[in-house]
C-alpha cells in the first residue's frame, strides 16, 4: 500500500487522510495552518523548508497549566488585563525561513498584534490580546507549526539560554573528516606506487568519498541552504561562490573516482570546509563578544527619584533594589514593576505595546516597567530590580524605529552583490582558459578564485567598526540606540540646540521672585505643582524653593510649550508663559522668566539667571567651521546679548518657538538639504528629535528615556560633543580603509588563483584569515580612537 506524509507536517497520513488544494493532510490541525497560509498568502512558506510543521506529539493537554494566573503572572513580562507579551524560547530556531515565520504570527491570528525573534538567544518576543487570545493558545499556535517553545515548570521560566552549538559539531565532524581524508591521500602525495594502486587504491578513495558525505552534506549544508534562499530571492548573496565551489569540487571528484581516472579532490574539499567553519567560528566569537559589550555594559544615564525617610534623592536606574519607594513625575518612565502607593496614575504603554491609550490605575495596582506616567506626581514601590537588557529592548522597539537611510549598510550591500558577479565572471573565464590551455589546472583554478575572493570581509568592516565604537562609547556615557545612528551622526552638516536644560545647566542656575508675596497655601500648591514636572525650569525651581508638606492634587496637567497648570481642592494654579497664566503681554525680556497665577490671579514671575554648561564656548568653536549652528528655544529673547558674547557670530539665535514651531523649522531646512542633528532635553522636544537625522536627549538626573530620541547624552559629557561627532566620522574612514584593505587582498589571492598557483585548501585557509585581519584592523583602529577620546 502506498505511503503518504503530510504535505504540513511530514508525518505518515496513516489514520486518516484529509484531502485539500490537491495536497493530503493527516489531520485537521495541519489543514487548518495551510489555509490560513493560503489565506493570507504565505504558502511560500513551504518552498523555505519541506515539512515545516512538523509538531511534537502528544502536545494535547500538555499545556493546561498555563491556564493558572499565577504562571501566567510568571511567564508574562506586560499584562494589563488587556494586552499581554511574553518572551519564548524556541530551540528549533535555526534559519531565516524560521524568522520569517514567527514573525508572521500576526497573519496566522489576528489577536497578535507583533512578535519579534532575537535569533542569537532563540527567542521570539510576542504581543497578543489578552482578552481574545491566552498564553496557552499562544504556546499552542506556536505548536501547530513546528516551533514548540521550551517552558521549565520548576521554575516558571521561558526557557534556558542554551548555547548554540551546531556550529562546533559541524566543525568537528569537519575537522575529522579532513584528518582522515589528508591520512588517506598519503600514497598518492608520497607516489608509493605498488601499495597504492595495486591494493588499496579504491578502497582508500571511496573511503574519503564516504567521508567528504558528512562534510557536504551536513557541515557544509549551510553555505547550500544560503545561497539557494538568495538566489530564490533574485540575490547573490556572499555564500554562492562557495557553495559553487564545494558542489565543484564534491561532483568533479565524486566523478573521477567513479570512472577511475583519478583519486579528486576530497582533500581540498574537506579541508575547505573545515578551514571556512573555523574562521566563521572565530568570527562568532568575535561577534559574541561584541554584543555581550552592549547588552550589559551599555548601563543608560537615567537616574530616577527614591524616597527614603521623606528624603527625595536621584539615583541611576540600576541602582533601584526591591522595596525601594519611588516617585515618578510626569512625563517620566516607569523603570521597573512595582505598586502604585500614592498619587493619580495614567499611564501610558505605548512604549511598551504601540497602543496609545492611557490606562488609569489606583493606589494598589501593579504598575509595569516601560510605561510613562502621563498624569502629575505618583509614589510606587518597587517589585524589582532594573534589567538593563529590557530597557535596552524597549529602546530599539521596532514600534519607535524610523525609516533613515542606512547609507554604509547599503554601499556594503552593494559592493559585496557587485563584487560576487565579478568573481563569477573572473572564474568561469578563467576556467575557459586554463580547458585550451591546460586542462588538469582547470579545476583547482575555478575552485580556487571562487574561494578567495569571498567579499566576506567587506561585509565585516561596517558591523564590526561600528559595533565596536558604539561600546566605547557606551562606556564614555554616550549612549546610542543602534550602530546605524554613528553613520547618520557621521554625515551630519547642521546642529541645532535646545536652550533650556540642554546648553544651560539646572543645577548652577538661579531664580529671583519679583511680585505679589505668595500666602502659605499658594507657596503649598507651587512646591507641589513643580514637583510633578520634568521641565528644566521647574525642576530649578523646586530645587530653589523651601521645603514643604506633600500633598496629592486633584488635576496636573502639562502643556507642552507653554507651561504646567494644578488644582488642589479649591485652589488653582498656572504657572508658564506670560500668555499661559493670562498676562496680556511680558513687559520684561531681559531675562528667562516664569509667571505664576493662583485661582486666576497673576502673582508674579520668577526671573532666571541661567548658568551656561562648562565649555559651552570652546564647543561652539569647535563645531563652526564645519556645521551650520542654530539655538532653537521656546523661551523668549532675554539671553540674546548674554548668547551672543558666548556662541560665534555666524550662530542662528530663534527664541519663543512651540514645540511644532522646532518640528517645522527641522522639516523645512531637510527639504533645503540639511542633514540635523538635533539637541535637546527629551522631553519638550520629541517631535524635533524624531524629525531629525539624529536626535540627542541631554540627561541630567531626570528619567528622559524616550524613543524619539536616537542617543542619550551624560550631561557631564556636552562639551566632549565635537569629539564624539570627529569619532564617528574616523569610524567611517576605517570602514573605507577596511574596503581597501580586503580589495588589496583580493587582487592578489586572484592574481595567484588565476595563474593556476593557487590550491583550493590554501585558498581556504587564507580566506578565514584575510576576514579576521579586517576584524583585528577595524578593531585596533576603533580601539585607538577610544583612547584618544578618554
Amino acid at each position: 500500500m502506498e505511503q503518504h506524509n503530510c504535505f504540513h507536517c511530514g508525518d505518515v497520513c496513516d489514520t486518516e487522510q484529509i484531502s485539500f488544494d490537491e495536497k493530503l493532510f493527516c489531520c485537521n490541525g495541519c489543514k487548518t495552518v495551510y489555509e490560513i497560509f493560503s489565506e493570507n498568502d504565505l504558502t511560500c512558506y513551504y518552498d523555505l523548508q519541506a515539512a515545516p510543521g512538523s509538531a511534537p506529539k502528544e502536545i494535547q493537554g500538555k499545556y493546561d497549566f498555563l491556564s493558572k494566573e499565577n504562571i501566567i503572572e510568571k511567564l508574562t513580562e506586560f499584562n494589563d488585563g488587556h494586552i499581554q507579551i511574553t518572551t519564548l524560547y524556541i530551540p528549533h530556531i535555526h534559519c531565516s525561513s524560521c524568522i520569517w515565520i514567527l514573525e508572521n504570527l500576526n497573519k496566522l491570528n489576528s489577536n497578535i498584534t507583533a512578535s519579534q525573534v532575537n535569533f542569537g538567544k532563540k527567542n521570539v518576543r510576542i504581543t497578543y490580546k489578552a482578552t481574545n487570545f491566552s498564553l496557552k493558545e499562544v504556546v499552542l499556535l506556536l505548536s501547530a507549526i513546528g516551533y514548540e517553545p521550551y517552558i521549565s515548570l520548576d521554575d516558571f521560566k521561558t526557557g534556558k539560554e542554551h548555547v548554540n552549538r551546531s556550529l562546533i559539531y559541524k566543525l568537528g565532524i569537519a575537522g575529522f573528516a579532513f584528518g582522515n581524508v589528508m591520512f588517506l591521500s598519503f600514497p598518492e602525495y608520497f607516489e608509493v606506487g605498488e601499495f597504492w594502486i595495486e591494493q588499496y587504491k579504491h578502497l582508500f578513495r571511496w573511503l574519503m568519498f564516504a567521508f567528504s558525505l558528512p562534510v557536504v552534506f551536513y557541515a557544509g549544508r549551510d553555505y547550500f541552504t544560503s545561497a539557494y534562499k538568495g538566489l530564490r530571492s533574485g540575490l547573490l548573496n556572499i555564500d554562492v561562490p562557495i557553495a559553487l565551489g564545494l558542489t565543484v569540487l564534491f561532483v568533479r571528484s565524486t566523478v573521477e573516482i567513479i570512472l577511475d581516472i583519478g583519486s579528486g579532490f576530497f582533500d581540498s574539499l574537506t579541508g575547505l570546509v573545515f578551514f571556512l567553519l573555523l574562521g566563521k567560528f572565530f568570527q562568532q566569537k568575535t561577534y559574541s563578544f561584541l554584543s555581550f559589550e552592549r547588552d550589559y555594559k551599555s548601563y543608560f544615564p537615567i537616574a530616577i527619584t527614591k524616597i527614603s525617610e521623606g528624603i527625595e534623592t536621584p539615583i541611576q536606574v540600576y541602582d533601584i533594589k526591591k522595596g525601594d519607594r519611588l516617585l515618578i513625575r510626569n512625563q517620566e518612565l516607569i523603570p521597573v514593576d512595582g505598586i502604585l502607593i500614592n498619587g493619580k496614575a495614567k499611564i501610558d504603554y505605548s512604549f511598551v505595546t504601540g497602543e496609545s491609550d492611557a490606562v488609569t490605575k489606583l493606589s494598589g495596582d501593579k504598575l509595569f516597567a516601560g510605561g510613562k506616567q502621563t498624569s502629575g506626581v505618583m509614589e510606587m514601590e518597587a517589585l524589582k530590580s532594573v534589567e538593563q537588557s529590557y530597557l535596552t529592548q524597549l529602546w530599539s522597539n521596532d514600534v519607535f524605529n524610523k525609516n533613515k537611510e542606512d547609507g554604509f549598510t547599503t554601499l556594503t550591500n552593494t559592493i559585496s552583490k557587485r563584487f560576487t558577479i565579478a568573481v563569477l565572471s573572473i572564474a568561469f573565464i578563467a576556467t575557459t582558459f586554463w580547458l585550451v590551455v591546460d586542462s588538469t589546472k582547470a579545476m583547482n583554478v575555478f575552485t580556487a578564485v571562487l574561494i578567495i575572493a569571498c567579499p566576506c570581509a567587506i561585509a565585516l568592516s561596517a558591523p564590526f567598526t561600528l559595533g565596536n565604537l558604539l561600546r566605547i562609547f557606551g562606556k564614555l556615557k554616550f549612549y546610542l540606540k543602534n550602530a546605524s545612528v554613528i553613520e547618520q551622526l557621521a554625515s551630519i552638516n547642521t546642529i541645532i540646540f535646545d536652550k533650556t536644560g540642554t546648553i544651560t545647566s539646572n543645577k548652577q542656575s538661579s531664580a529671583i521672585y519679583h511680585g505679589d508675596a505668595l500666602n502659605a497655601s499658594e507657596e503649598l500648591l507651587l512646591k507641589n505643582t513643580l514637583r510633578g514636572s520634568n521641565h528644566p525650569l521647574s525642576r530649578t525651581l523646586y530645587d530653589i524653593l523651601d521645603e514643604h508638606d506633600i500633598i496629592t492634587l486633584n488635576h496636573f496637567e502639562e502643556h507642552l510649550g507653554k507651561g504646567i497648570e494644578s488644582i488642589h481642592q479649591n485652589d488653582s494654579m498656572k504657572i508658564g508663559s506670560a500668555s499661559f497664566v493670562g498676562l496680556e503681554q511680558d513687559v520684561s525680556i531681559l531675562n528667562t522668566t516664569v509667571h505664576i497665577s493662583s485661582n486666576n490671579k497673576y502673582k508674579g514671575k520668577y526671573t532666571f539667571y541661567n548658568s551656561y554648561r562648562k565649555g559651552l564656548s570652546k564647543l561652539f568653536n569647535s563645531l563652526k567651521s564645519n556645521y551650520d549652528l542654530v539655538i532653537l528655544s521656546g523661551d523668549n529673547s532675554g539671553e540674546l546679548e548674554n548668547l551672543k558674547k558666548l556662541l560665534p557670530s555666524k550662530t542662528k539665535l530663534i527664541f519663543n518657538q512651540k514645540p511644532d514651531d522646532k518640528l517645522d523649522y527641522i522639516k523645512y531646512h531637510q527639504s533645503e538639504g540639511a542633514k540635523v542633528l538635533m539637541i535637546g532635553d527629551g522631553l519638550n522636544d520629541a517631535g524635533a528629535l524624531a524629525q531629525s537625522e539624529v536626535g540627542i536627549a541631554i540627561s541630567e538626573n531626570v528619567n528622559v528615556f524616550s524613543p524619539a530620541c536616537d542617543a542619550i547624552l551624560d550631561a557631564s559629557k556636552f562639551n566632549q560633543l565635537f569629539r564624539y561627532i570627529s569619532a564617528s566620522k574616523q569610524a567611517i574612514k576605517i570602514i573605507k580603509w577596511s574596503f581597501v584593505l580586503s580589495f588589496f587582498y583580493n587582487i592578489i589571492g586572484l592574481y595567484f588563483a588565476v595563474t593556476g598557483q593557487l590550491e583550493p585548501v590554501i585558498a581556504a585557509i587564507l580566506m578565514p584569515l584575510s576576514s579576521i585581519s579586517i576584524v583585528v584592523f577595524t578593531t585596533v583602529a576603533t580601539n585607538i580612537i577610544g583612547r584618544k577620546l578618554e
